[in-house]
Order: structure tokens, then C-alpha cells, then sequence
């Protein structure tokens, strides 16, 4: 179909430099492919088995760490960390103290809220959580604890040993939030006060319980924790509790749960492979048994299949790690492989009705016209994927690295092995056996009163023609194509319609663009685990009842200073003073080691005024507060660092912990003072510093990519123009409405957001170049041209996509319901840009633009490169 465009040269109006080598490329596979096509079915086969074999290396690449895989690589806090445990050694058999730890700890945390909206600090709620504690250490919780100076284990709650009925006095002298020196903000929540802070009533109390996590004991305490979380349930039930009610996690809860999301998700394969299947099998049922494509459908998808299966089991031998977000890379391609189908098949149907009948110059056409489309598809979805590895995050690295590599190999599955299967299925139809069983079918005049659908299933065709007679005649348009040729493209091409739907998109646009000025940032948490994980109802407590306060953050000077200079002294209290100055801290909860001993200094106690002098004392204040010396990292001749920490308070949301995290480190790197802020909470802070900057990057890099590849495949300046209003409207448009979908922009949603730049382009690029290539002589008219040729197509690939990631809607967990809202924003916005926006858009244009070849084998060649259709 390229011939009528050879004379023309090369040039920026059309696309023979490119086209016409890649068109005798794909001519030439064709031909091998039909002359002889068992080994291109035989040999993607056996390459699936013997890939597939990776799968036996799959428990070896599994990477579920959340910290190293939803993290940011070179995240701030990491480095801080190190630092912590290089310069402040910790000691959990003996002088533990948790808020001095560089990581989380090795911990079981219980919750217990007072039923019926009493106070847990009624005599019966007590009681139970006296009862709590006595189950907890009954498992031999005391060989394991975490213990302080004096060798006894760390108290699970300051109010512990007060909460006995001969106590009862005491905990009437309470305080909040501190009380005798003892803060109380982690210990109690839902707290009512009275004059002078006095402690009236709470909701809730926390018990921790801290295990020892170094040397040889850490062994054993994970085996407690995986102990505890099998047995807790039965023995909370056994327990009889009435007066609470109890909510549990431990430091193993978070990473377990998450490692079980991948599972969860294995049943619905199989409800996709059948959705996808029974789609496929309708859209190219026919009433012929010998003419029906079933068995082209069936096998579109097992090509799709063995993509998975080859690049799944190549990754896995190259050692890519396996993350939890690569679970939703099948339901993806196998929607995009079906598409890619429906374009061969809409080829071959077409290269048939030119009334060809060797079978290697059917193939060839067919591939010169539809390998094309696909390579373009094909490409631009590659490409945004590879161009997605660029990124701080290893999830979304490992997740691009599959997908896009899976891919390629769907591509090359469908040009070889699909492509055979066509060839296989064409010589049956040849032979005129039935799509079933493969036997000759023909008429037979006792069979002339039968029924139609008897004479469909057993003659080949309701008419009782001979089904070899059938194929010659020429067949009418799909009922689709006529629907909008007829009535949808008249019905947006009219005036009235036209301001509709300008009114349609400033409405889309204004919401677009107002939500993405509420976008929420970060991952939370709780989200890696699934709906019915025991661990949301311990979220939504520590939320409800426990955000008042914060994390207790280490401010550490990272250099060594002369502390015993009044100087440095004061710009020491100066740095602290506007660290506390900050709206997110509590400058009446600071504990500072310096402020300790500069009083006792001022009141006469010791002198400190020179380096020996301040050294040598120290010891007096380490007597008097045992934890101090955990904060001091003294040497032979001086203190190499040292720190204090600073009390957080209502850090309630990811915009609360993004600021926090935010305006602590930009003053403390305005001290003059060397000084770090850290806490191991940060080390998911830091995704918030880098999630929107490495998602535009990637958005424009993309962007970019894209556009290159539509100026060499489609160099038409007003295409490129369509496909860049697009690509930025749909991300517009995806990233806005992720906000009313309670979507935050996350490891995991950037992952969709760059996979909308390539299907942003696949809808754009065909439906704008169908317009500036029609032979119509008005805008309107080349309009309903182009819907009338892509319309159904368009319709076709969006809802084979859409299917393919439908049943991730009842998953549930975060990650894989993420996947499919923002797939299905992609996938909706993009077909409605394709359909409804850019059409009547265009029309606005007139013929700029418009390129003066518009023959009719130009016409003929886009209707053949880009229909979907299954007739």
C-alpha cells in the first residue's frame, strides 16, 4: 500500500524514511513466518518452558523489605542512621532506653481501649490490663526483655505498677503529659485533664514490650515475636476481657503481612485469564464453524501468557529482584497482548477481503499493515517503562524492569508465534474442517431443514451454503463501525454538541487541576498490609488515640566541638532554641544532656569552664542521670559527638510529617553548629523529598521519549501537536482525580502515572493522524471519518485493558486496588480524549495542517495499519 507514496521523496510530510524499510522488514517476516510456521510456534514454546524454569530461583529473588524497597535508595536518613550506630553505642541487656534507638527495635505493642467509652483507669479496665501484661510474660517474656541499668526489664508502660487496686490513691496524683519527671504523652491516649494538667480520665493505654535484639539472644526473640503473633488471638479470646478491648503488632507484623499481599492476589489470575478469554472469544465469535476464531482469541492469550512466563522466569535468573508490585505486571500485559491481537487478526480479516489467497502474501500484508501499529504501541510503552527504572525507588525499578521487558517479549510472541498460529488456523479454514474438531465439514441435504444453529455448529454457516462459497463473498461492516459512523460522529460533530463538550473538558480541567493541588504524598504505612489484617484496628488506635505525640527526635552534633567554651555553648542552646521553635515541637519536653550540666554548672556544683575540667566531671553527671552517658560519645581528650532529642507533637498526616521532617533539617543546617536530625521514622520520611520530583522526572523524561518516537513514525507537526495536548491532559487528568479516589502519590502510583504517558500516546497518535491524512473535505467529515475507522478499536483495546486489571478492584490490599484505579483513570481519560475530546478539537482546525496526499490508497493503508476490529 506504500507504492502511490514512493515518488514522493522523503520528507516531514509523511513517513516513508522510516515506514517503507520497516514495512519490507515486516513484509519479509511474514513470508517466513507463512512458508513455514511450526518452528515459530515450537520454538517460543520450548523458550517459555526453558525460561520458566527461573521460577525455581523465585524464593531466592523474593524482595519484600519495605525499607529497601519503598524507600528512597540514598535517602537521607539512612546515612544519618549509620552514623547513630557508628557513634552511639546501644546495649539493649543492659541500659536500654527506647527512644535511643537507631531503629525501630525488636518489640510486641498491645493497645488496650476501655470498653463501652469508659476510663481505662477504672478499677475493672485495670484489672484487665493487669491480666494483659501477666499473658504477655507468662511466654517467658522475662529471659528476652530489653533491660535497663539495673538489670530489670524495661517497663511496657510507666503506670504499670500503679494501676493495682492498692495503688488506686496514686494514680489520682497524676499528671499529663508529664508526671514526676515521667512523660506520659506514649503511655496513655484519649486523655482528659484538669487544673494543672491533673490526670482526670483516659481512653486508651499502650503496653511495649521490648526485646533484645543484639547478639545472641536476637535469634530468640524473633521466635517470640513469631510465637506471639500465632498465639496472641487464641489466647486474648481464651482470656475473657470485658472491660477492654485489645489491639496487637510487633516490629515483625508490618514486614509479615506485607510478604502475604502477593499471595492474596493468586486466585484472581485465573478470574482475569477467564475474563480476558471470554472477552476475546466474543469479540471474535462467529456463526461459521469453520470460519470461527476461537481458537485465534484462545491463543492470543496464551501468547500473552507465555510473555509473562519467559521474562518472569529471565528476570529471575538474572537475579531482578522480585517485589511485591510485580504482581500486578500480568494482569497489565495480558490486556495490552490482547489488544495487540485484535490488530493482527483486524489485518488478516482485512488482507482476506482483498481476495487474496496465497497464503504467504496474506501474511505478508497483514504484516506489513499491522506490524507497524504494534511497533509503535509497542515502543512507546517500552520506552516509558525502561525510562521509569530511573528512579530512587527499587519497587518501582523492579516493577518498570518486568513489565517492560515482558513486553518486548509479548511483541515478539506476537509476531512469531501469534503469527503462526494465524497461518495453522487459515490452512484448517482451507480445508474446510471444523473449528473444533478439525473435521471436513459439508452440506448434506438432509441436514436442509435443521435449524440455524445446528447448521452453524455442524454445516459451517446458517445459510446452508457451502462454507468454501462463504469466505469468497464479501462481508458487511462490523455493526460497531456503523454505529459511529452513522450516529456517534454526526452526533459530536454538531454545533451544539461541540460547546457540550468544550464545557465537558473546562470542567475536566478545572477538577484536574484543583486536585492535583490537594494531592497527598507518601505511602502510609498501614497500606502494605491487607484490609483484614489484624494490624488496621492497631493503626486506627495508635491514630485515634496516640498522634498527639510524635516522634521523640534525636538532635545529634555530628563533630567534635568545644563544649567547654561559653561560646559554643550558647550556639549550641541557640541551635536548639530554634529547632524548638518549630510549630511541630514541644520545647517543655526537650532533654538535653548540656542543659543538664551547664545547670548544675551555674549553680556551683562543678566547674567546667576548660576542657580537663569538663571532661573529668562528666562522670558527676552520669551518676545523677545514668541515660546521659549514652548520649555522650567521649574519647580519651575529647567528646567525638554527642546529642539531646526534642519532643514532636501532632505529627497526624503525610503533609504533617513531609513539613516536619522538612523544616527540622533546614534548621539545623542553618546552625553553626554541625548538627543532624534523626529519628528511624525518617527513613520513610524521606520519600516525601523525593517522590514529586522523581515523578516529573520521569513524567518528562517520558515525555520526551514519546514525542521522538512520534515525530520519526508519524511526523505530522499537527499529530505531534494532538499527541502532546494528550499526554499532558491525561496526566493532568490522572494525577488530580487520583486525589478524589483517595490515591496518594506514592512508589506505587508513579509507577501508573508514567505507564499513562504510553497509552496516552497509543490512543492520541492514531485518531489525530487518521484526521490530518482523511480525503474529506470538510473538518467535520474527516472527523466522522476517523471515529468511524478507530472508534471501535479505540473501544475494543480500552476495554480488553481495562479488563485485564478489573479483578484487581476486589483485592484486598492497597497496593494491587491502587493499581487498577489508576489504570482505570488511564485507560477512561485516554479513550476519552481519543473519542470525545480530540475529534471535536480538531474539527475547531479546519485544514490546517492537513497533508496535500491525501490519496485513496493513503486512506485504504491507514484503515488497514490501524483497525482493531474482529469482525
Amino acid at each position: 500500500m506504500a507504492e502511490p507514496r514512493a515518488a514522493e521523496g522523503c520528507s516531514c510530510s509523511n513517513t516513508d524514511c522510516l515506514e517503507r524499510p520497516l514495512r519490507r522488514l515486516f513484509r519479509g517476516l511474514g513470508r517466513g513466518v507463512a512458508t513455514c510456521p511450526w518452528p515459530f510456534v515450537l520454538v517460543p514454546l520450548l523458550l517459555s518452558g526453558g525460561l520458566g524454569a527461573g521460577f525455581v530461583f523465585l524464593p531466592q529473588r523474593q524482595a519484600n523489605d519495605i525499607e529497601g524497597q519503598f524507600t528512597p535508595t540514598s535517602g537521607p536518613a539512612k546515612a544519618e542512621r549509620d552514623f547513630v550506630r557508628q557513634h552511639f553505642a546501644t546495649n539493649d541487656s543492659a541500659g536500654f532506653s527506647a527512644p535511643r534507638l537507631p531503629t525501630e527495635g525488636a518489640y510486641a505493642s498491645l493497645i488496650a481501649v476501655a470498653a463501652e467509652g469508659g476510663s481505662i483507669l477504672e478499677p475493672a479496665a485495670r484489672r484487665d490490663v493487669l491480666r494483659l501484661d501477666q499473658l504477655v510474660t507468662a511466654r517467658g517474656y522475662e529471659q528476652l526483655c530489653a533491660r535497663s541499668d539495673d538489670g530489670a526489664c524495661t517497663s511496657p508502660n510507666p503506670l504499670l505498677p500503679l494501676l493495682s487496686d492498692a495503688s488506686e490513691a496514686a494514680l489520682g496524683n497524676l499528671t499529663f503529659p508529664v508526671s514526676h519527671g515521667v512523660f506520659l504523652g506514649a503511655a496513655l491516649g484519649g486523655v482528659q485533664t484538669g487544673a494543672g494538667g491533673r490526670l482526670l480520665s483516659a481512653r486508651a493505654l499502650k503496653l511495649m514490650y521490648y526485646l533484645q535484639e543484639d547478639g545472641p539472644a536476637a535469634a530468640e526473640s524473633q521466635r517470640w515475636l513469631e510465637s506471639f503473633l500465632r498465639d496472641v488471638p487464641s489466647e486474648l479470646a481464651a482470656l475473657g476481657l470485658t472491660a477492654i478491648q485489645v489491639t496487637y503488632f510487633t516490629s515483625l507484623s508490618r514486614q509479615e503481612e506485607f510478604e502475604g499481599n502477593t499471595k492474596s492476589v493468586i486466585p484472581l489470575f485465573s478470574i482475569t485469564y477467564f475474563l480476558t478469554i471470554t472477552f476475546s472469544i466474543v469479540s471474535c465469535l462467529r456463526l461459521s464453524c469453520i470460519r470461527n476464531n476461537i481458537w485465534l482469541a484462545c491463543c492470543g492469550v496464551i501468547s500473552a501468557g507465555l510473555a509473562v512466563l519467559s521474562v518472569f522466569g529471565l528476570m529471575l535468573f538474572c537475579g531482578v529482584p522480585f517485589v511485591v508490585t510485580v504482581a500486578n505486571a500480568p494482569f497489565l500485559i495480558l490486556g495490552v497482548g490482547v489488544d495487540d491481537m485484535f490488530i493482527m487478526i483486524a489485518s488478516w480479516e482485512q488482507s482476506l477481503r482483498k481476495g487474496k489467497s496465497d497464503v504467504k502474501s496474506l501474511l505478508a500484508e497483514t504484516y506489513a499493515e499491522a506490524a507497524l501499529s504494534v511497533t509503535i504501541t509497542t515502543l512507546t510503552d517500552v520506552l516509558a517503562f525502561y525510562i521509569g527504572t530511573w528512579t530512587a525507588f527499587p519497587s518501582v525499578r523492579s516493577f518498570c524492569l518486568y513489565t517492560g521487558t515482558a513486553f518486548v517479549f509479548c511483541y515478539i510472541y506476537t509476531m512469531t508465534f501469534f503469527g503462526a498460529i494465524i497461518v495453522l488456523n487459515h490452512k484448517r479454514e482451507q480445508g474446510n474442517r471444523h473449528w473444533l474438531t478439525c473435521m471436513p465439514v459439508g452440506v448434506d441435504k438432509d441436514q436442509a431443514g435443521e435449524s440455524c444453529l445446528y447448521n452453524a455448529c455442524c454445516i459451517g454457516n446458517c445459510s446452508r451454503q457451502s462454507s468454501q462459497l462463504e469466505t469468497k463473498q464479501p462481508e458487511s461492516e462490523h455493526p460497531m463501525i456503523i454505529f459511529f459512523k452513522e450516529y456517534y460522529g454526526p452526533f459530536f460533530t454538531n454545533k451544539w454538541v461541540k460547546l457540550l463538550v468544550v464545557l465537558l473538558y473546562g470542567a475536566y480541567l478545572g477538577g484536574s487541576i484543583y486536585g492535583c493541588t490537594q494531592i497527598r504524598e507518601g505511602i502510609d504505612l498501614r497500606n502494605l498490609a491487607s484490609d483484614d489484617s489484624y494490624i488496621i484496628p492497631y493503626y486506627d488506635d495508635n491514630d485515634r488515640y496516640f498522634s498527639a505525640y510524635g516522634p521523640r527526635v534525636m538532635v545529634v552534633i555530628t563533630e567534635s566541638v568545644d563544649y567547654w567554651n561559653e561560646t559554643v555553648r550558647l550556639g549550641i542552646e541557640n541551635c536548639t532554641q530554634n529547632l524548638e521553635g518549630i510549630s511541630y515541637v514541644d520545647k517543655n519536653l526537650s532533654e538535653s544532656w548540656l542543659r543538664v550540666y551547664t545547670t548544675l554548672a551555674e549553680s556551683g556544683l562543678i566547674n567546667i569552664s576548660d576542657k580537663t575540667l569538663f571532661l573529668n566531671n562528666l562522670s558527676i553527671l552520669f551518676s545523677m542521670v545514668p541515660s546521659f552517658k549514652w548520649d555522650v560519645n567521649v574519647t580519651q581528650d575529647k567528646i567525638e559527638a554527642s546529642r539531646f532529642f526534642i519532643q514532636t507533637v501532632n505529627v497526624t498526616s503525610a503533609i504533617d510529617e513531609k513539613n516536619l521532617l522538612s523544616q527540622l533539617r533546614e534548621t539545623a543546617e542553618q546552625c553553626s553548629i554541625p548538627m543532624m536530625v534523626y529519628h528511624p521514622a525518617f527513613i520513610y520520611y524521606d520519600q516525601y523529598l523525593v517522590i514529586v520530583q522523581n515523578t516529573i522526572q520521569n513524567i518528562v523524561v517520558a515525555a520526551g521519549a514519546m514525542l521522538i518516537v512520534s515525530l520519526l513514525l508519524i511526523p505530522n507537526p499537527l499529530c505531534c501537536l494532538w499527541v502532546t495536548f494528550a499526554m499532558a491532559s491525561v496526566i493532568v487528568g490522572v494525577a488530580g482525580f487520583m486525589t478524589f479516589w483517595n490515591v496518594n502519590l506514592d512508589s506505587i502510583s508513579m509507577i501508573n502515572l508514567v505507564i499513562c504517558i504510553g497509552f496516552s500516546v497509543d490512543f492520541s497518535a492514531h485518531i489525530s493522524y487518521a484526521f490530518v491524512t482523511s480525503g474529506e473535505s470538510s473538518a467535520n467529515k474527516r472527523a466522522i471519518e476517523a471515529l468511524s475507522l478507530l472508534g471501535y478499536p479505540i473501544l475494543q483495546g480500552a476495554v480488553s485493558t481495562i479488563l485485564g486489571v478489573a479483578v484487581l478492584a476486589a483485592a484486598k490490599t492497597y497496593i494491587f486496588r491502587t493499581f487498577f484505579k489508576i489504570m482505570f483513570l488511564v485507560i477512561l481519560f485516554g479513550a476519552l480524549h481519543s473519542l470525545v475530546f480530540i475529534p471535536v478539537f480538531l474539527t475547531f482546525f479546519g485544514n490546517f495542517g492537513r497533508s496535500p496526499h491525501n490519496t485513496k490508497a493513503q486512506k485504504l493503508e491507514l484503515r488497514f495499519r490501524n483497525d482493531k476490529d474482529c469482525p
